[in-house]
């Protein structure tokens, strides 16, 4: 058994213990045994190979064994401003976000938006990051943004990030230079009904920079994976 299981809290003196969803997975669907061999993360950026001591009803404890070498940035730090799609298709934005090695993931209230980012639909997402990061190795959990506007959004990152906002007429993403490594760049998406004439007004006296994603309109999360794409950290 080489599963991935999330921990809500690090190990302590050799021992973890997965609890609520994570623990009734290997227990009752994947009928995991004492002495099963997984591996363990903590979402930040740490990994340990583990073995299963005790199964209990909705908790399982681990023996772990020494960490492995921790995952680090080696690009930007991008955070993706969205306003939300409806729906399934948030799950999918965050899977991929995740993915691609994107930071952080902020609801971008908008005018023209249609969903609205809960304290219920941020947990939502917030598990999805985590399943996605079972999936696909990586061991640091995106974060999960309160949702902002475009002026609390400028708040959010350094005076020196690279701010940018998807729009038809701007600079072309792929003539945009190299954001240097351990910098920031913040990356405004906005509804498919786009942004209105007022917030591209608030963009441009905030510093965000117009970046065209190609010649075609874009779905949301298309438009977004796009630009995690352009800044996804290198191979290490």
């Amino acid at each position: 058994m080489s599963e991935r299981f999330f921990l809500a809290s690090a190990p302590r003196d050799g021992q973890a213990v997965l609890v609520d969803d994570e623990a009734r997975h290997l227990a009752r669907v994947l009928r995991a045994k004492v002495g099963d061999e997984v591996r363990a993360f903590d979402g930040s950026g740490l990994e340990w190979p583990a073995r299963v001591v005790t199964i209990g009803r909705d908790q399982v404890t681990l023996a772990v064994g020494e960490s492995l070498p921790a995952q680090t940035a080696t690009g930007p730090r991008l955070t993706l401003a969205v306003a939300l799609p409806k729906g399934d298709r948030q799950k999918w934005l965050v899977e991929k976000l995740t993915e691609l090695g994107t930071a952080r993931l902020v609801p971008l209230v908008t005018a023209r938006g249609v969903a609205e980012a809960t304290e219920s639909a941020r947990g939502r997402l917030a598990r999805g990051v985590i399943e996605a990061c079972k999936q696909c190795g990586r061991n640091t959990l995106m974060e999960i943004g309160a949702a902002a506007t475009l002026e609390s959004l400028a708040a959010l990152v350094p005076a020196d990030a690279l701010r940018l906002i998807a729009h038809p007429e701007g600079i072309p993403v792929a003539a945009l230079p190299p954001a240097p490594t351990g910098g920031d760049v913040v990356a405004a998406i906005g509804p498919e009904g786009g942004f209105t004439p007022e917030e591209l007004a608030t963009a441009d006296r905030l510093g965000f920079s117009r970046v065209s994603l190609g010649p075609h309109i874009l779905r949301i999360e298309t438009a977004a994976i796009t630009i995690a794409a352009r800044w996804m950290p290198p191979a290490l």
